[in-house]
């Protein structure tokens, strides 16, 4: 099932880096939420797109926006990669791919390499009350999504 803007998010609950298993409502009781799918940590693309994040926090602070980057890679290697780029937001383990499908973002095979079941890049925003407001959604691994519409759709809900 394909996520609508004006639909509200199903709940969700995936382990961070330390392996502790965290909600989608307790991101959403903070404030308005960003979630970026990424297909791998350490891939030329990724990191360039999980540093941007990491770089623009004072803007989506500014928003009062929560980000929050889920990839299929397990728990430890997130936590390197969080350690190794300074990744202050949090990341998300979606080893068994079960958010992924939920958000219809699940690419199988991915590229030509052959991999199965991979996260294709994708942001979502989410209002206060778990409402999509913003989906983007791309079949490109080397296309990153577009920053400035991401922030101005956060823009619009403060």
């Amino acid at each position: 099932m394909v996520l609508r803007v004006g639909q509200r998010v199903p709940e969700f609950a995936l382990p961070d880096p330390e392996k502790k298993e965290r909600k989608l409502s307790e991101f959403i009781q903070k404030g308005n939420v960003v979630i970026a799918f990424f297909p791998f940590a350490f891939s030329p693309t990724c990191d360039r797109e999980m540093c941007i994040f990491r770089d623009d926090m004072l803007k989506f602070n500014a928003r009062q926006a929560n980000v929050i980057g889920i990839s299929v890679d397990s728990a430890y290697a997130l936590k390197v990669y969080a350690q190794t780029y300074n990744i202050q937001y949090t990341l998300l383990s979606d080893f068994n791919k079960k958010v992924s499908r939920a958000f219809d973002v699940l690419q199988d095979p991915w590229t030509d390499m052959g991999y199965k079941g991979v996260s294709k890049r994708a942001v979502f925003v989410l209002d206060r009350k778990g409402i999509l407001r913003y989906r983007w959604v791309t079949d490109v691994p080397s296309e990153e999504p577009p920053y400035d519409e991401v922030l101005e759709s956060l823009r619009k809900l403060n």
